[in-house]
């Protein structure tokens, strides 16, 4: 079969998504801004990525340029809907001499679906260290794209997940799309970046990348149990998610996402990331826990 072309430009819809309304000035006891939802999803739930990276936005709209966000700290509260619109109230809890304190609420029907606090700081100097790339790792260009993965397959999910997102992402281990390798470890990496350039622009860096945390993060509990994205009436679903921007970055250049999972237990999973420049730098780093229930007599490791 012939590969079905993107709905929309990936890179298009992305900086569309991140540029929010400032709801014609309005305030209450919170800053007000609106973004759109995902006019091309193939299912009827927001991607978490998108509302995390949205309230990272709005409440760097409200601190001094200089400060930029550092940490964040999130929970969904209610699945979101796509094809609707989101509000975005922030509360402007501190500015410091160095840092700045928000808190976020993502609102849908006049209800919250996500919680967040985030911290900004103005530039400073102090010690450095960091938790060294893994070492002989392959070169992204010599991985294969998601298109070329699902790019053949007519399902209207991989056709999505092989045109429609604005990263590439490229699985340095086998992907699990369909089924998990034999070896059933609990950690992974991937190289990805956005399809196209970025503005200049290190606040919408570092949302874009909080959007594209989102994607892969929870695979390791998966592979750890020998399970696929295609495993049937499998249920997955984002619970909180948590996020530490180290150093300058940019996503429209080659990071290499590692992940690793430390426990599952009680219907969760908890997965941690650290995301690297090609130059071996960690420029940030995450932590999610996520929901993940199977039917009964599913076959698991």
């Amino acid at each position: 079969m012939n590969a079905t072309p993107p709905r929309a430009a990936p890179m298009d819809q992305l900086l569309h998504l991140l540029d929010l309304s400032d709801a014609g000035g309005a305030r209450t006891d919170e800053d007000i801004f609106v973004g759109p939802g995902e006019s091309h999803a193939v299912r009827p739930r927001l991607f978490g990525g998108q509302v995390l990276a949205q309230s990272i936005i709005a409440a760097s709209r409200t601190v001094d340029a200089d400060r930029l966000v550092h940490s964040m700290h999130g929970y969904f509260l209610r699945p979101g809907d796509a094809a609707s619109p989101i509000t975005f109230g922030v509360e402007r809890l501190r500015d410091g001499r160095s840092f700045s304190a928000r808190r976020a609420h993502a609102y849908q029907g006049g209800k919250p679906i996500l919680s967040l606090i985030a911290s900004f700081q103005a530039p400073d100097g102090g010690v450095e260290h960091q938790e060294p790339m893994p070492a002989g790792v392959p070169d992204p260009e010599t991985l294969p794209t998601a298109a070329e993965v699902l790019g053949e397959i007519d399902h209207p999910v991989a056709q999505a997940w092989a045109y429609d997102r604005p990263f590439d992402i490229r699985h340095v281990d086998p992907n699990i799309y369909f089924q998990a390798p034999a070896d059933h470890v609990a950690q992974q990496a991937v190289w990805m970046k956005s399809m196209g350039p970025m503005p200049d622009d290190q606040s919408v860096h570092r949302a874009a990348l909080a959007y594209a945390s989102d994607y892969t993060l929870l695979e390791p509990v998966l592979r750890r149990h020998g399970l696929s994205w295609a495993t049937p009436g499998m249920s997955v679903a984002s619970l909180d998610h948590a996020m530490w921007w180290h150093r300058p970055l940019r996503v429209d250049d080659w990071l290499l996402y590692v992940a690793d999972s430390p426990s599952a237990s009680g219907a969760r999973g908890l997965s941690r990331g650290r995301f690297y420049n090609r130059d071996g730098e960690l420029v940030a780093s995450v932590a999610q826990e996520g929901m993940l229930r199977l039917p009964a007599g599913t076959p698991v490791d």
